[in-house]
């Protein structure tokens, strides 16, 4: 299955667009070569989840900003205007957005809600966030005099809404108005505490800057997934509770060529343009390891929108997906990847045994799979796992309808690879973060960047991977056990704190807990980058 990457090379790394180099995948035991460098996002249901919790995520795979803040709840005076910027997700040495391309502005309202602006803003103070993955696309929709980028959309619609479809029609409502003019199709996934949303968005090709735009809602009881491919098929135009879509969709697509008008309208034909098949592994991997009984293959023409999964998720389920590398399947990286070390049995005789080579690891350069397998054709294949060490940060946000706006959401946050790195329970309240955290490290290396706490030391495990991993992993374990035992006390006396008229104090306790986790994280990351630096160089580290 070919698919076209519609962009420039120069661009690709500032998308999270997966790169694929197989020809047909005729079937799931049989996928080829996948994609490298990708976002995923999974939604789940309030209905899917053990606790009732409405679910989002995102990783933000590629070359993205690493600082992170908490933009605080304002008032604004009447006849100001809110200035839209484009790339504001992309890097910039510390903050400097003097080069930023300002592409018009739009009235502002008199007040709006504290979000966490990340390079992909992802949750307000009352309990709604955002996921997303960039999708291939139709070159000849784009049009980029559209005045709004997706970042930017998410940007106002957490700041203006308090509910997912009041966010999706402000979004849709600017983007027809102004014109979506993002470099590619954008999804996001946008969650509050009852329902979860899958908005697919592009623009309208040559002429007057619009949008065509499709949402379609997650069922209660599903799972749902997007991984940079748009996914949305048939569109049920007469069901507003589960379809929301631009205006006068199916004549503008009838216009555009992009319909014949007789068909059901499946939107991922209408904005993907894409002879392949609407989904690739990581869709494939998380929606048959949800529900296995459905027997899902790469012989299926399309896969369900959504699942119901055959055991509830809880935030920890999301958090493990997040670290998939297929490890011990057949679609791992490292399976054939074997060397012959010589060991002595109980006897003391000298036995040979195959193990992994501790050179590799599930994370290996491309130019290192691509030598590989120039000496040894296939025998390194990427599939395309969830867990990217290009992962700029990712978080996994639960939203709960019978907890206060302050405590209800969480976004469980990571900075990069999430499949080393752990996760940072961040609250909805929350008035500041560390100070670190507003540093971006994505340039260059600074002690005063907080992703460089937890970069340096996954970069160093993977230079012996079955030893870093003995370190790495267990601590991982360690601060996740440790966050769902003392999240519970936390809400717990917040709430109290709220119901006795001290909210203020609320939320100050819930700022000092989220910032003191985070700095105990980075402190034991930093401890985990010293032990493997003084194990490098010595008997113990390289396997002999």
């Amino acid at each position: 299955m070919k698919k076209s990457i519609l962009i420039s090379s120069s661009l690709l790394l500032f998308f999270c667009i997966p790169f694929i180099a197989s020809s047909q995948y005729s079937d799931f035991e049989t996928i080829g070569q996948a994609s490298i460098g990708n976002c995923t996002s999974i939604m789940v249901g309030r209905l899917a989840s053990t606790d009732g919790s409405v679910m989002t995520s995102h990783t933000c795979d590629g070359i993205y900003r690493t600082w992170l803040e908490v933009f605080p709840h304002s008032k604004y005076g009447s006849g100001t205007m809110h200035p839209v910027y484009w790339d504001m997700c992309l890097p910039r040495a510390d903050r400097d957005f003097s080069k930023i391309t300002k592409k018009g502005e739009i009235p502002e309202v008199a007040e709006t809600f504290a979000f966490m602006n990340t390079a992909y803003p992802c949750l307000n103070e009352k309990q709604l966030a955002i996921g997303e993955t960039t999708l291939f696309g139709r070159s000849e929709l784009i049009n980029q005099d559209g005045m709004f980028q997706i970042e930017e959309l998410e940007k106002i619609a957490l700041q203006r809404c308090t509910t997912a479809r009041e966010a999706i029609s402000l979004i849709g409502k600017l983007a027809e108005e102004y014109g979506y003019g993002g470099y590619m199709p954008e999804c996001i996934t946008i969650a509050d505490p009852k329902e979860v949303w899958q908005l697919e968005i592009s623009g309208s090709g040559k002429g007057k800057p619009s949008a065509i735009w499709c949402a379609a809602r997650i069922p209660d009881d599903h799972v749902g997934v997007s991984a940079n491919i748009p996914r949305i098929s048939t569109i049920d135009f007469n069901n507003p509770d589960l379809f929301m879509y631009s205006t006068d969709l199916q004549n503008v697509a009838k216009r555009l060529g992009l319909w014949d008008g007789n068909e059901p309208m499946k939107f991922y034909r209408i904005i993907g343009g894409s002879k392949g098949k609407p989904f690739d592994m990581r869709e494939l991997y998380i929606l048959s390891s949800l529900a296995p009984s459905l027997n899902l293959s790469f012989r299926n023409e399309e896969l369900p929108f959504s699942v119901k999964p055959e055991k509830k998720l809880s935030p920890r389920d999301l958090m493990k997906f997040f670290r998939e590398t297929y490890e011990g399947t057949q679609w791992e990286l490292t399976k054939d990847l074997m060397i012959t070390v010589k060991k002595k049995d109980d006897n003391g005789n000298v036995i040979e045994e195959k193990i992994k080579s501790p050179a590799v690891n599930n994370w290996m350069s491309w130019e290192m799979i691509k030598l590989l397998n120039e000496l040894k054709p296939g025998v390194a294949v990427n599939h395309g796992p969830i867990a990217q060490a290009m992962c700029s940060y990712s978080h996994v946000i639960q939203c709960r309808s019978w907890l206060p706006d302050e405590v209800g959401a969480i976004a469980w946050f990571s900075f990069d690879n999430p499949g080393e790195s752990p996760r940072i329970p961040i609250f909805s309240g929350v008035l500041y973060l560390p100070e670190s955290f507003s540093n971006c490290g994505q340039y260059k290396y600074r002690t005063d960047a907080a992703i460089w706490s937890f970069r340096e030391a996954n970069r160093l495990a993977t230079i012996n991977w079955s030893v870093g991993r003995t370190l790495i992993e267990p601590a991982v374990k360690e601060l996740e056990d440790k966050a769902f035992e003392e999240v519970p006390v936390i809400e717990m006396n917040a709430v109290e704190m709220i119901k006795a008229g001290k909210l203020k104090k609320a939320k100050e306790y819930i700022t000092s807990y989220t910032n003191e986790f985070a700095l105990n994280a980075m402190k034991k990351w930093e401890e985990i980058k010293v032990s493997l630096w003084s194990l490098i160089g010595t008997d113990f580290y390289p396997l002999k």
